[in-house]
């Protein structure tokens, strides 16, 4: 099984690639974060053509989420459980294929609107370990991915990419990464390569690209029977060299 999962940072802007990268790659599912459209505006028809069908929960110009599939799939949520009811912003799907449940995530950046805008980060966060607490209480496999919005460590970040108050860095969001890991969760690319440094993200700004100021902000996590079937994790670095990118690129993880 290969399962992708990518910021497209405006899949209406993005279409062509992401559709060049489905005719190239042929994931079994493409994760997407950042639609920044609404259920109707989504460029289903274009995916369907090349075979994958779309589930999608979407949200007017910001946030947005989606799930590209080959096989069918059973849509467990379309909104973080263990999230308070106001929650209005389009973050989470969730989907179950083949016996493994696969939640597509874009956790919030935390850098605006103040301390509550951070507070946000934080309990999203915290409900993001509720819902894989549980999924483990219940023996489920899974794998939860996506733009997580978190450097854990230095090595995750080109030095001086980033100010040590920066929320993707700072102690109570690594904490709250920290968390999930020691629940028994996997990083897949750390798995397999502990020790090198790897990019998920160069920002438009500074040519951070050309100069490789880049951060790994786009993770796996996987529940300890799916990392034991881990085979390889490949981050599409060349999707970044094209033109009009998304400041992410594809990070594909492998299962047998």
């Amino acid at each position: 099984m290969k399962i992708t999962t990518w910021n497209v940072n405006s899949v209406r802007t993005r279409e062509s690639h992401v559709a060049d990268f489905l005719s190239r790659e042929q994931p079994d599912l493409l994760l997407l974060q950042e639609i920044k459209c609404e259920e109707h505006q989504f460029p289903a028809m274009k995916f369907a053509e090349l075979g994958y069908k779309s589930a999608i929960s979407g949200q007017k110009s910001y946030n947005g989420v989606a799930i590209l599939h080959r096989a069918d799939v059973r849509i467990n949520h379309r909104k973080l459980p263990y999230m308070s009811e106001t929650d209005s912003h389009a973050r989470y799907i969730e989907a179950h294929l083949d016996g493994v449940t696969v939640g597509n995530l874009y956790l919030p950046n935390g850098n605006s609107g103040g301390d509550a805008g951070y507070a946000y980060k934080l309990e999203w966060m915290a409900s993001l370990r509720a819902h894989a607490a549980a999924m483990l209480e219940a023996d489920q496999d899974f794998i939860l991915a996506g733009d997580y919005n978190v450097c854990p460590t230095d090595a995750d970040y080109a030095p001086g990419a980033l100010p040590k108050t920066d929320a993707l860095v700072r102690p109570e969001t690594r904490a709250s990464f920290n968390a999930l890991i020691w629940l028994g969760l996997t990083d897949a690319l750390r798995a397999l390569y502990p020790n090198q440094t790897l990019y998920s993200f160069w920002d438009y700004q500074a040519g951070a690209w050309d100069r490789d100021i880049g951060l790994r902000i786009d993770h796996a996590l996987l529940s300890p029977r799916i990392a034991e079937r881990l085979t390889g994790v490949t981050i599409h670095k060349g999707e970044r060299a094209k033109t009009q990118p998304s400041d992410h690129v594809p990070v594909s993880v492998f299962l047998d």
